[in-house]
């Protein structure tokens, strides 16, 4: 097999540079992935599969970067949104999707008594730690040093218009190290208003890191004793691990929960989740959007739930993301490669251990699958979804052990 050209595509990005600063920004700017293996731009999605610009088709690992839970145009989900869409999307106020999926996220989620709805995961993070701090009458919040809770002031990894005044209240402490989470709560004592963390560690270039033994319960036990509000980002893992939300795997249940990627298939929205206590500091800070009430992403979002309810969704990602990890370890091995195999098995992330921090063997390793048929991402975590199948971890499986053997042949072992 040919590898692929993306003349179309790169034509499209010259365009967007003359009109769009940088062309492409953020998470999605072909310079996070490697020269010349990438398209820059896709034209359609169907199922587990996508293609782009030049015609080119992959079988797709980033899922649009976690909001693809089910399937590009899954038919549950499309209905859904052609039946709302026919009478509406934007009005005055909600319809009755609103009231709808409400409803339905806190009958499926243990821990919480009410929902709230915005486009962006960094939309939700940031309204949650102002409800802890409205809640509690403190300023400060907790997070994990190089966590990512979405693109505002107070968290962005790029640091280019941020002042520190926009940081002046939050406090860090390490993933999985609760001495260093009770010693800065205990540094600003009567000051800490909350915690926001992940149910995994998951850090953009980093192996990801599953909670160990004790920590979460340690954190909740730490919120618990310092009248603190426990958030838990689950924007990224929410409706892959649990229906329930990712805490039910963990054995935490948090007084805060984010949610936005899954919810919807890929239709704009955002949630969060909370207590009974909390209800009332909710309704006092302000939050808005002039399409935080838009109804077709709450159509599919109800549709989106009801796919991965009645087909086993969950567990369909759960199996075939360990299927995908068996393989690619088997011939990590028959080409004598060192690599590290890190977080859920939907939620997958490898990396090579002789790379440090330079991902240059990931980068190959990646560029040439994608250049090739299937598409992976050489700092980021992946994603399964539902609508992957055992013949396209198959051809995977066919595509990366070339990609092995690349590596192997240009760096050694």
């Amino acid at each position: 097999m040919k590898p692929y050209q993306f003349t179309q595509s790169e034509a499209l990005f010259e365009r967007a540079k003359k009109v769009v600063p940088g062309g492409i920004y953020g998470h999605q700017t072909p310079l996070l992935l490697t020269p010349g293996s990438y398209p820059a731009f896709f034209a359609r999605g169907k199922g587990a599969h996508i293609w782009d610009v030049d015609g080119n088709e992959y079988i797709d690992y980033m899922c649009s970067y976690g909001p693809i839970v089910v399937g590009h145009l899954n038919q549950r989900v499309e209905e859904a949104v052609r039946k709302q869409a026919a009478e509406g999307n934007c009005f005055n106020a909600p319809t009755a999707r609103w009231v709808e999926l409400a409803e339905r996220l806190v009958s499926i989620t243990p821990f919480a008594d009410w929902a709230a709805f915005a486009k962006n995961g960094s939309d939700v993070c940031t309204w949650a730690t102002e409800v802890a701090r409205h809640a509690t009458g403190r300023p400060k919040i907790a997070m994990a040093q190089g966590a990512y809770h979405g693109a505002h002031a107070w968290v962005t990894p790029v640091m280019s218009g941020v002042m520190p005044e926009d940081r002046a209240n939050i406090v860090y402490f390490r993933y999985n190290d609760l001495a260093s989470l009770e010693r800065v709560v205990e540094e600003n004592r009567g000051k800490m208003a909350g915690l926001i963390i992940s149910p995994f560690r998951h850090d953009a270039g980093h192996d990801s890191e599953l909670p160990v033994e004790g920590f979460l319960s340690g954190v909740r036990k730490v919120c618990d004793d310092n009248a603190m509000v426990f958030i838990l980002d689950d924007v990224r893992a929410g409706f892959r691990l649990h229906l329930g939300g990712s805490g039910e795997v963990f054995g935490v249940r948090p007084d805060l929960s984010t949610y936005c990627k899954a919810i919807a298939n890929g239709y704009p929205l955002s949630a969060c989740m909370g207590i009974d206590r909390l209800k009332k500091a909710a309704a006092e800070v302000f939050f808005t959007g002039s399409y935080f009430t838009s109804a077709v992403p709450m159509a599919a979002s109800l549709a989106t739930l009801d796919e991965l309810e009645t087909t086993g969704g969950i567990e369909k990602m759960r199996t075939l993301g360990e299927m995908l990890r068996d393989g690619m370890l088997a011939q990590a091995r028959s080409h004598a490669i060192e690599v590290t195999w890190s977080g859920p098995p939907a939620l997958p992330y490898m990396s090579f251990q002789a790379d440090g921090d330079k991902h240059s063997r990931n980068k190959l390793f990646c560029g040439e699958a994608a250049k090739h048929g299937v598409y992976l991402h050489p700092r980021h975590n992946w994603f399964l979804s539902a609508a992957h199948t055992e013949e396209d971890i198959r051809r995977t499986l066919e595509v990366t052990d070339d990609a092995f053997a690349a590596v192997q042949k240009q760096f050694g072992n």
